[in-house]
């Protein structure tokens, strides 16, 4: 991916030097539960909150980085840059103003307006207050999903940046509330589209800023369909218990998630992203 010349972002939140004092759950204990959540169909997001609960609050101490994360770091801020550059001028387009999401980078555990969550979770996004959050641990564990390559990481954030839109234009709102009367077998459906959605709208991103700006070498989207497979529902599944739920789905299967996202990045149309009415 050609990212050196771009635009840094001023949207990054350096929060790895956040220390919690006293004991901490243990990041074995919060992967079982939320295998178990996946399981048994339970919002990994209500797991999350809970084990955070009563937990120490953090305090701020230096940032000890490498040369390797600080890379990672300046690559964040050129992917978040872009992001807000396809998303501002869509968004104006539409004749409407997009309110630029932060990135918090942490390590371990950070409190959010979604509760306290930790690195396990993965990247995600809080509508509670407007931010992207990722633990840098989360590099290695996408290279152990199978996913490997600069543009399987901006996929990944576009992907949250996506879920950021869906907030600006009201629909995790409508999802959320739908989902509030619905059979947990429908609301895990629902929110299945929700994923597919974002996952689409990271095409849209990749699709225009590479016409605008050229970003994407040989490779790249082959990455970043990589990333989208080894998210699947189905491929966490298989590789975490051997067995396969459907009906626990949350973001969809790797086929699913592949297939929207080459649909917006070949049609760079938000349109094209509706996955309520496909």
């Amino acid at each position: 991916m050609r990212w050196r010349k771009g635009r840094r972002s001023k949207n990054v939140i350096d929060a790895r030097g956040r220390r919690r004092k006293g004991a901490a759950v243990g990041g074995g204990a919060v992967i079982l539960a939320l295998l178990a959540a996946l399981l048994f169909g339970q919002d990994p997001a209500q797991v999350l909150q809970q084990i955070g609960a009563g937990q120490p609050a953090p305090t701020q101490g230096p940032v000890q980085s490498t040369a390797a994360e600080d890379e990672v770091m300046d690559f964040l801020s050129v992917v978040l840059a872009d992001t807000e550059d396809v998303w501002g001028g869509l968004f104006r387009a539409a004749n409407a103003s997009y309110r630029q999401p932060a990135l918090e980078v942490f390590r371990g555990v950070t409190e959010t307006a979604c509760g306290t969550q930790s690195s396990a979770s993965g990247p995600f996004y809080c509508p509670g207050d407007n931010k992207l959050y990722m633990d840098l641990s989360f590099l290695a564990e996408l290279r152990k999903m199978g996913a490997s390559g600069d543009f399987a990481l901006a996929y990944v954030i576009a992907h949250e940046v996506g879920h950021h839109v869906q907030n600006l234009t009201g629909r995790a709102m409508s999802v959320h509330q739908a989902k509030q009367f619905a059979r947990k077998a429908d609301a895990n459906q629902l929110q299945v589209k929700m994923e597919l959605e974002a996952d689409c709208y990271a095409g849209v991103w990749a699709h225009h800023g590479h016409r605008q700006r050229n970003i994407l070498e040989e490779g790249d989207i082959e990455e970043g369909l990589g990333a989208a497979a080894a998210v699947g529902d189905d491929h966490l599944q298989r590789r975490a218990t051997g067995r396969v739920v459907p009906e626990s789905f949350t973001h969809g299967t790797s086929r699913q998630r592949m297939t929207w996202f080459q649909r917006g990045f070949r049609t760079g149309s938000v349109d094209a992203c509706d996955t309520f009415e496909s």
